[in-house]
């Protein structure tokens, strides 16, 4: 295995090194201090020549029988051998069979992987108690441990940086305001927030724009939270959060406003239909909605999106099971088909991928206090999947939207003729928009 290493490192060219289980380091002469991945036992080599897959090599990571020192995932990636995988592939071919067969000389077959308690993945069958199993599995890990890498406010959602330089409290701010201004908020309105998350919007919204929310969530340990963050700035009688599905809220044309922010990518595609009948029926006429969610690059033929790629697929399993991601055409489509009016669609991807990195780098400074909360397993898949979220947004292999549109009426649709108050903080974009 060695040997095989060696040979890898000489074909790729590769920039960074192998630490092995006995401290010896391929290639001999690799510096001590210099980007290396580090291997603890023969068993991880073996387990990913019989089994190289997305699965195998996450439960390595997790178990931290692969890790890397002297440097991070980022600083891996940007490493990475480019353009000599096919011809290392080849050179080696004849040896691999041969480490491949003896590799079942070093550990059991199927292995002690950590992560094989989570059952596959499946797509919800919409009901409430599977969609609040799934939603649990995401957001109720811990609130202290979202705490550790979240801003204040606790907003787990794409921020919005009107400088690249903006830090993560500031940009999460703005990107709130904005939601706000894109609805158009004004005293006395109704406002549903969908996916309501730690309340950071809801009280946003009550305490600048004068509004009433009603939040739905069914994580347990959002709704706790929020809750609480009601009663200590006093907005009891403006903001209520309810612990139910969506598509149960009761009756019709109850309200003048409807935010969706991150929450859709949860649905499920065959539960679109009901996802947007469920949104025009609780919206009054005219009134408007603010769609923000992750997409995926469309794709010819794709009716439902097709097979999911092997690393969404451990994504989907280990950190967000339930998940599907749509294309932008198709919601806009599927807001048209369901009586919706399109209003503005903004591109939120590089916006994402900060956000992103700046989670995982505040979670990895507080590594050892997020291993006490969670367990060192839990801990390090999270930061694989902020990393992998971060890096997928930065070679723009995914999308983020934000979509507004109202609920179609005859006549005129009641916005201004441009979008210059949207981005013009000396132009108010509701009457009640407070100067604080």
């Amino acid at each position: 295995m060695r040997a095989l290493l060696a040979d890898a490192h000489r074909r790729m060219a590769l920039q960074f090194g192998f630490r092995l289980w006995d401290g010896s380091l391929v290639p001999a002469d690799w510096p001590p201090g210099a980007l290396a991945i580090t291997i603890a036992d023969e068993g991880a080599v073996a387990g990913l020549l019989r089994a190289p897959k997305v699965t195998t090599l996450a439960n390595l990571w997790a178990a931290k029988r692969i890790d890397i020192v002297n440097g991070g995932i980022f600083d891996l990636v940007d490493k990475r051998p480019k353009g000599r995988t096919r011809e290392f592939t080849r050179g080696i071919g004849k040896a691999r069979a041969l480490l491949t067969a003896a590799s079942f000389l070093f550990v059991p077959r199927g292995g002690p992987w950590p992560l094989e308690s989570i059952g596959a993945d499946r797509e919800s069958d919409g009901s409430q108690a599977q969609n609040k199993k799934n939603i649990a599995h995401h957001y109720d890990v811990s609130n202290a441990f979202y705490k550790l890498f979240l801003d204040d406010e606790m907003v787990y959602t794409c921020a919005y940086f009107h400088d690249w330089s903006d830090d993560l409290g500031m940009a999460q701010i703005q990107k709130l305001d904005m939601i706000c201004r894109k609805l158009r908020l004004k005293p006395g309105e109704t406002m549903l927030d969908i996916g309501s998350g730690w309340g950071s919007l809801a009280c946003h919204a009550a305490r600048h724009y004068g509004v009433h929310v009603v939040g739905v969530t069914l994580s347990e340990e959002q709704i706790a939270f929020a809750r609480a963050k009601v009663e200590r700035l006093g907005l009891a009688d403006k903001v209520t959060f309810e612990l139910r599905d969506y598509a149960l809220m009761e009756g019709s044309g109850r309200f003048d406003k409807v935010s969706s922010i991150g929450m859709f990518e949860a649905i499920g595609v065959s539960h679109f239909d009901t996802y947007f009948k469920t949104v025009h029926r609780l919206l009054k006429p005219g009134g408007l909605y603010l769609h923000h969610a992750i997409t995926r690059p469309g794709k010819s033929g794709a009716a439902r999106g097709g097979k999911k790629r092997p690393e969404f697929a451990a994504l989907t399993r280990y950190i967000f099971p339930g998940g599907e991601l749509d294309h932008l055409g198709r919601t806009i489509s599927n807001l048209e088909l369901h009586g919706f009016e399109i209003h503005d669609v903004e591109g939120w991807r590089e916006h994402y991928q900060r956000t992103c990195r700046f989670w995982h780098d505040r979670l990895a400074a507080r590594y050892e206090e997020a291993c006490k909360e969670v367990g060192e397993v839990t801990t390090r898949v999270w930061l694989a999947y902020l990393a992998a979220c971060s890096i997928v947004f930065q070679r723009n292999n995914g999308g983020l939207y934000q979509t507004l549109a109202s609920k179609r009426i005859k006549g005129p649709a009641g916005l201004p003729p441009t979008r210059e108050a949207l981005y013009s903080p000396t132009r108010p974009c509701g009457e009640g928009q407070s100067k604080d």
